[in-house]
């Protein structure tokens, strides 16, 4: 019943609002596209009848020759940024105007997510930016390498057992690769070790999937409400997140922080390095290691990379160790099930990447792999670089603006963004889009060659989002991605079979999944 009420109230608010937009676009003097009752242009989404993806790409192909364009999100206005100069111009050189995100999980009721990197604003941000860049510098992605490593190796006997006692398995990779991304996340972040191949039912696993599941029906509703209608939802003192998920993940990280305290405990990971930077021990450091990290990387602003001078309290560490399970939990995971897919389904670039994963073993000799190994690795990054562009695991970003600002391309072009406006940019569109990307749907990696990749163009490859406010863990992803598929390549073959869908489709009930899994077979590539 409060459900059925929570809808009817959602209904009625969202139509009352609805009449005060409708004509806001054309009021605009852009082109827009037509919105349908209640639901505006989210409907195909809401019903899923359509992806995120199909529906961005479809919204963009609308207007090929406007470089801006309107849509509603339900009955909110969204400009959409179909230009990547423009993107760039509103994102980057006029952040000062477009410094912040929808608030999109920031309820009253929880706290300790509005204290996150990805919810804070303005000057809070900015600090807690410039506090929290030098832990992901690729000094400190070595010191946490071998926490990676450990979780492959883990991975590798895993298989290996199965193999041994059952004969070769056909694993489901979206699955298989949550695990292992939610156990270099507990080690790496939360300071424990866990392993989810072994231990299907571990709590820590599945507290994760439930808190990050956000295409149940009641979760759906209340982000819309939330979105929609923030001081209704918070005048009802109403979450989006189970209380029990969420002091699970509190209760874990505060008792690692206690713990380690009161026993002078130092191991190299997140809650070290934001205990140190609690202490005023972090600072950046002037090297040259943003061009080694891979082409996908974003490089730090000017904004991250100023001292830091946020004074961290134990629940400032308690969001960001949060925060970052939620971006990486399911991000990582698709992007490494997607590029498994495409390796199955194309025989030859896997391959190729495996002689050059077998050359870098031998020249490795005795020694295990490390962090500069693996960034060396020209065509691991091409591979992972075009799985990225291909199958974004985020689709989109957008921008809030904070002060009234007039856009003037300075071509007679202007469009006024008053001070809560919010502007979407659809990286995924960009990344898809033949004039950028010749054959787009085709998966190349020579796209990101020595001798390619200064084709692309700038600002139409955003995989880890764009402008300061862009992904801050975006090299811990990349040596997450590549630990992984180097030691699944180097000890078995991912082969499709009769349960793989090829050509694979995206399923309609959840944001970047494929329709019937992405199911392939690791096959030992020698006798156990």
């Amino acid at each position: 019943l409060l459900l059925l009420g929570a809808v009817v109230l959602l209904v009625k608010l969202i139509i009352d609002k609805g009449y005060k937009n409708e004509n806001y676009f054309k009021e605009k003097g852009i082109k827009y596209l037509e919105p349908y009752f209640i639901v505006g242009n989210s409907g195909n989404i809401f019903t899923r009848k359509r992806t995120i993806y199909e529906v961005l790409n479809d919204a963009y192909s609308a207007f090929p020759n406007e470089r801006i364009m309107g849509a509603l999100e339900f009955r909110s206005p969204l400009v959409f940024i179909r230009d990547p100069e423009l993107a760039k111009q509103l994102a980057v050189k006029e952040f000062d105007h477009f410094s912040e995100r929808r608030q999109l999980f920031a309820s009253e009721a929880e706290k300790t997510f509005s204290k996150s990197l990805f919810l804070l604003r303005g000057e809070e941000w900015k600090e807690m930016r410039s506090t929290l860049s030098p832990t992901f510098t690729g000094s400190k992605m070595r010191l946490m390498f071998e926490l990676v490593s450990q979780v492959t190796k883990e991975m590798v006997n895993f298989v290996n057992k199965e193999t041994k006692e059952k004969g070769i398995q056909t694993y489901e990779m979206k699955d298989f690769c949550s695990r292992l991304t939610n156990d270099i996340i507990a080690t790496c972040a939360f300071g424990f070790q866990v392993n989810s191949l072994e231990q299907q039912e571990n709590e820590f696993y599945l507290k994760g999937k439930d808190i990050t599941n956000f295409f149940k029906l009641s979760r759906i509703i209340k982000i819309v409400l939330l979105m929609q209608f923030p001081k209704i939802f918070n005048a009802l003192k109403m979450t989006i997140f189970p209380a029990s998920s969420v002091g699970y993940f509190k209760n874990t990280i505060q008792y690692a922080m206690n713990y380690r305290e009161k026993n002078h405990i130092i191991r190299p990971d997140m809650i070290h390095l934001l205990m140190e930077a609690k202490k005023g021990k972090l600072s950046h450091q002037n090297t040259l290691e943003q061009d080694s990290a891979g082409f996908a990387t974003v490089e730090e602003s000017h904004v991250g990379k100023q001292q830091g001078k946020k004074d961290l309290t134990d629940e400032d560490i308690i969001a960001q160790c949060f925060i970052f399970f939620f971006a990486g939990f399911d991000t990582t995971s698709t992007g490494l099930s997607f590029i498994c897919y495409e390796l199955a389904a194309n025989p030859e670039i896997q391959e190729r990447l495996f002689e050059e994963i077998k050359e870098a073993d031998l020249e490795l000799g005795e020694k295990t792999l490390n962090y500069d190994t693996l960034q060396k690795m020209k065509y691991l990054d091409m591979v992972v670089s075009e799985a990225l562009r291909k199958w974004p695991p985020l689709p989109n970003v957008d921008r809030v603006c904070t002060k009234d600002f007039v856009l003037d391309d300075g071509k007679g072009f202007t469009y006024k963004f008053s001070k809560g406006d919010t502007f979407v940019v659809p990286m995924v569109s960009y990344q898809h889009d033949p004039q950028y990307y010749p054959d787009p749907l085709k998966f190349d990696p020579e796209r990101f060659s020595d001798e390619n990749k200064h084709k692309i163009v700038p600002g139409t490859y955003l995989p880890f989002g764009i402008g300061p406010r862009n992904c801050i863990g975006s090299r811990f992803a990349l040596m997450e991605v590549k630990a992984i598929i180097y030691n699944i390549l180097l000890n078995f073959r991912i082969e499709a079979n009769e349960k793989t869908q090829i050509p694979l489709k995206l399923s309609t009930n959840s944001g970047m999944n494929a329709e019937k899994g992405i199911w392939v077979q690791l096959t030992p590539r020698s006798r156990i």
